[in-house]
This record gives C-alpha cells, sequence and structure tokens, in this order.
C-alpha cells in the first residue's frame, strides 16, 4: 500500500468512532442520529460523521479550529508528527473486535456545514423575543417536552432544528421582523421530545406556533408532542409527516393546528392525507382533526397574544 492509499484507508476504513471510544469518549445518545454521533470526555465534545466521499471526519463543538479526519483528531491531541500517527493507526486497519456504532450515513457538505454551525448555539430555555415579543411563557419554553429544541445565535436569533430521517438537516431562524432558515439546509420537521404514553401529536405552521398552542391549551397529563414545518412544505416533508404519524402510540389523535387562511387550509388537508396514508400502514386506530383559529388572530400566536393581553387561556 502506497502512502496515499494508506491515508485514505485510515480516513475511511478507521470508524473514527471506535478510535475514540478506546480513548474513553462516550457516546450521548439524545444528541446523536443516523448522520452524526456525539461523542463527550473531560469536556470535550465533538461530533462525528462520514462525508460525501466515505471519509469519518469530526468537528469540535467548542473549538473552531478543531476538525478534520482521524489523522487531524490524533495530531492535534499528541501532537505528533505524520510518521507517528501512521504507526498508531496501521494496527487498527481491519480491526474487529470494538465497541459496536450503528452505520453512519455520509453527509453532503452543506449538512455539515449547517450541523458545524447549529451544535455551537448555545441552548435557550429562556429567550427574550419569544417571551416579551411573542408572549410565550417560560414556562413553556423550559419545560422538559421542548428542551433543547430551541436555541440561540450570536445574533440573538431563536433558532430551530429541523430533523429529517437522517438527523439535522437545517434550521429556522425567527427574531423582530426576521424569518430566515439556515443556509444550505432544508426543511425537515422541527418537533418536540416524544414519550411512549403521548396520546396527541399537534402540526403546527412554526414552531412559535406549536408553543403558543402548548401555551393555550396546556396538556396537564403531559401527553401531546408538537411539529412544525416552517411554512410551504418541500417535497420531502408531506412523507416525513406520514412517517411521524405513522409511528404514533395506538389509539392516538393527530390535530392539525394551522393558520386560519388558504395556506393553513391546505396544510391541513396535507396533513388529513398523511394521516390517510398511515392508514393504508394499517393504523385504523388513529383520529384526525383539525384546529384552526376561529377569534383572536389567524395563527395561534396571534391567538396567544390576544389572550394574554385580555386574560387566561381557554385551556381543551
Amino acid at each position: 500500500m502506497n502512502d496515499r492509499a494508506e491515508l485514505d484507508a485510515f480516513k475511511r476504513d478507521i470508524d473514527l468512532r471506535q478510535f475514540v471510544a478506546s480513548l474513553g469518549y462516550q457516546m450521548d445518545k439524545r444528541e446523536s442520529s443516523r448522520g452524526s454521533t456525539v461523542l463527550r470526555r473531560c469536556g470535550d465534545k465533538i461530533v462525528v460523521k462520514r462525508n460525501h466521499n466515505g471519509h469519518y471526519v469530526f468537528f469540535s463543538v467548542r473549538d473552531d479550529r478543531d476538525n478534520g479526519t482521524i489523522i487531524d483528531f490524533v495530531q492535534r491531541r499528541e501532537n505528533l508528527s505524520l510518521g507517528e500517527v501512521r504507526k498508531i493507526l496501521r494496527p487498527w486497519i481491519g480491526r474487529t473486535a470494538l465497541p459496536a456504532f450503528s452505520r453512519l450515513e455520509p453527509t453532503s457538505k452543506d449538512r455539515m456545514r449547517v450541523e458545524r454551525e447549529y451544535r455551537r448555539m448555545a441552548e435557550a430555555p429562556r429567550h427574550p423575543y419569544l417571551e416579551y415579543r411573542r408572549c410565550i411563557p417560560a414556562a413553556v419554553l423550559s419545560s422538559p417536552r421542548f428542551a433543547d429544541r430551541i436555541r440561540i445565535d450570536r445574533r440573538g436569533n431563536a433558532v430551530f432544528p429541523h430533523l429529517d430521517s437522517e438527523g439535522l438537516c437545517g434550521y429556522e431562524l425567527k427574531n423582530e421582523g426576521f424569518t430566515s432558515f439556515a443556509a444550505g439546509g432544508e426543511k425537515g420537521l422541527w418537533s418536540s421530545h416524544t414519550r411512549p404514553q403521548d396520546r396527541r401529536l399537534v402540526l403546527a405552521e412554526s414552531a412559535i406556533d406549536a408553543l403558543s398552542y402548548a401555551a393555550l391549551f396546556p396538556d396537564v397529563e403531559d401527553r401531546t408532542r408538537y411539529a412544525s414545518l416552517a411554512g410551504k412544505p418541500n417535497s420531502k416533508q408531506p412523507a416525513l409527516v406520514e412517517a411521524t404519524i405513522a409511528k404514533l402510540p395506538e389509539e392516538s389523535e393527530i390535530v392539525a393546528a394551522f393558520d386560519a387562511d388558504p395556506a393553513g387550509r391546505s396544510l391541513a388537508e396535507m396533513a388529513h392525507k398523511a394521516a390517510a396514508g398511515a392508514v393504508t400502514r394499517g393504523r385504523t386506530d388513529l383520529v384526525f382533526r383539525a384546529h384552526l383559529p376561529t377569534q383572536g388572530g389567524k395563527d395561534w400566536n396571534e391567538v396567544l397574544q390576544s389572550a394574554t393581553r385580555s386574560g387566561p387561556a381557554t385551556t381543551l
């Protein structure tokens, strides 16, 4: 094997996750997905992915300069020459008795950049714009249901992560007079945490509307999960909604809580079709209903703001 082929083998054939696990790094299952694995050790937090060439690559959440392949990982932490790194990595080629990790799906350059930017944003259990401009109660934002489903970037924007079947695919940005989406990202679904005892899924147009619905109609039994699309759906989102519905526990209800306008009614129809698609998979136990605002505003955040000014919200 020539020098170039050997370096390529190190990057492609050695699972970087297994290598760092041998150094004491532990996988964070909550933050990991099909497209990325998060590992921690003694204050160090890295994300491991596979690029479009099939190479295992990493980046540090806490240091912009700390990124690259397994060769960069070893050189940066051990301060070794390339020749010394080769000696360390050669025994790893073809090694089999290793900690088991599921297959890591290759990721495009755009998704790599999106995830690198997102992972460096701070969690936001409290957010001034959402609380004081959008009237979303702090108790909702900081609830376990929405833990780490809202972040804040260096400009103070509220950031809502979108996921698809492979993991993080983009994020929505919101602030006063400002709405955007991650450059190079793609819309999937923003969602709350899910629990086995859940019996309701609320689908909303935006994450802010979903949070507003949770504030307006508090679920005292905590059996409701939430998801949103960030506006007009792309070609992949209806299938994601259908897959989300198909995974609901038995005898669950789907609530289409979209805007009271033509676009919202179109989204409600899309959600109804997705629920019908789940029925074709054998889910005859599901109940679907549309719940669009009838007063106080055309979307649920406008209703929440109106209710906040006039008094307590109505509950389910």
